[in-house]
């Protein structure tokens, strides 16, 4: 339900989905800031890894598409930049990170390129 949703804003402006895409990194970066300040074993935790490796999850799947007409340099570094991001989630999921400041710091670079 929510990739189709996804796939129905894709028809707004390019300007209308990055608002969107700035708004879900926002949310993520409140998420992990809160996360940060508490436990990495907390409930909120796992909701803030869990909401940020969904959002990468559909962000990959969009760059993927043949579709996607951003350029292939740019969509192959935004794809690293998920699969890292998801990665670490993992790591700080398993107990083997903490690092909920490097997930922050590189959301904030993406946001902030989505202006």
């Amino acid at each position: 339900m929510y990739r189709s949703s996804y796939a129905e804003q894709l028809e707004d402006t390019p300007g209308e989905c990055r608002g969107r895409e700035r708004s879900a990194f926002d949310k993520a970066i409140r998420l992990l800031q809160r996360a940060e300040e508490g436990a990495a074993a907390s409930s909120g935790s796992a909701h803030a890894l869990h909401f940020l490796c969904r959002l990468w999850q559909v962000l990959i799947e969009d760059l993927v598409e043949p579709e996607n007409d951003l350029p292939d340099r740019l969509k192959a570094d935004l794809v690293s930049i998920g699969l890292w991001s998801i990665k670490e989630a993992e790591s700080i999921r398993s107990g083997q990170s903490t690092n909920f400041r490097g997930l922050i710091e590189i959301c904030s670079i993406v946001r902030d390129g989505l202006k």
